[in-house]
């Protein structure tokens, strides 16, 4: 059975290295987001344990889903139906739990799962604007032109 995760402990963030990763060698990609725009997000099944509902509605406003395709949110389906079902079984089984958790790593649902395959999720950065703009802007308003 193949397994995509890296065995050890979870990699610090690129913010907290001694030597960022960017002096070894960039390894930093910009990603464009909302490329794959046939994708379907299944609703929550209204039956599931209000657990695995809040994990699915968790993982919609995820950064990480931006880039998740059907099959990935078939597996994500198929997981908290999983994880519904043990939640409301009687008798649970431990090895069912983690077989579930296994899983969901392979999803990136966490950040310590993403950080093992070196992907970290960052916020946009705000545009600024060139000085050369604003000293235009400026001197549009004084001169009572702005919009």
């Amino acid at each position: 059975m193949w397994r995509c995760e890296i065995p050890g402990p979870v990699p610090n963030r690129e913010a907290d290295l001694a030597r960022p990763r960017s002096r070894k060698g960039a390894d930093v990609q910009p990603v464009a987001k909302g490329l794959m725009r046939d994708v379907k997000v299944p609703n929550a099944d209204r039956n599931w344990h209000p657990i695995a509902k809040r994990l699915w509605d968790a993982l919609k406003s995820s950064g990480q889903s931006d880039f998740y395709q059907n099959s990935d949110w078939a597996f994500a389906y198929s997981l908290c139906e999983d994880l519904s079902y043990y939640k409301t079984a009687g008798k649970r089984s431990g090895q069912m739990l983690q077989t579930i958790y296994s899983a969901f790593e392979r999803l990136l649902v966490t950040e310590g799962d993403r950080r093992r395959v070196r992907i970290e999720l960052h916020e946009p950065e705000p545009e600024e604007q060139s000085a050369a703009v604003l000293a235009i802007a400026d001197y549009k308003k004084d001169l009572g032109l702005a919009e």
